[in-house]
């Protein structure tokens, strides 16, 4: 088999949420289902407005979430230390959004060097193996 093909197979067996757009080694199928969770704050809506997940507007859209800068969904209102760490330029990808949502105030106040900071979201996903789904779930929803 040539080099060209044995890399066809291997990304074929990988999937597109490992290889388009953000990084994500999560099940997305798994994720999917955990998702249900975050249900009563977020959704997943596309650009063109197509709901594709369907929850709460309690926190921001999680579309396009990968590589998005933190704080940035236009007329979301977010508290005073996410959008502290958006004017660092901070963006999301898998490591960060992992340790985020392991304990939100936590992430913050670390990122931040600030004891005071605080994230209104207060649901924790403590489970790596969990986050690391959602992740994919969230970034396999962004890529269609």
């Amino acid at each position: 088999m040539t080099n060209f093909l044995k890399l066809v197979s291997v990304l074929s067996l990988v999937g597109s949420t490992a290889i388009a757009g953000g990084h994500a080694s999560g099940d997305a199928a798994k994720g999917e289902k955990t998702m249900k969770k975050c249900k009563a704050c977020h959704q997943i809506i596309d650009d063109e407005g197509t709901v594709l997940f369907k929850g709460g507007k309690t926190g921001p859209n999680l579309y396009g979430l990968a590589g998005r800068k933190a704080a940035s969904v236009e007329g979301f209102r977010y508290g005073k230390s996410i959008m502290a760490l958006g004017e660092t330029d901070f963006v999301w990808d898998e490591a960060e959004f992992v340790s985020y949502v392991a304990d939100p105030n936590k992430y913050l106040k670390a990122k931040l060097d600030d004891s005071s900071a605080r994230s209104k979201m207060s649901f924790k996903l403590r489970k790596d193996e969990e986050a690391l789904n959602v992740w994919a779930y969230i970034v396999s929803l962004s890529e269609q």
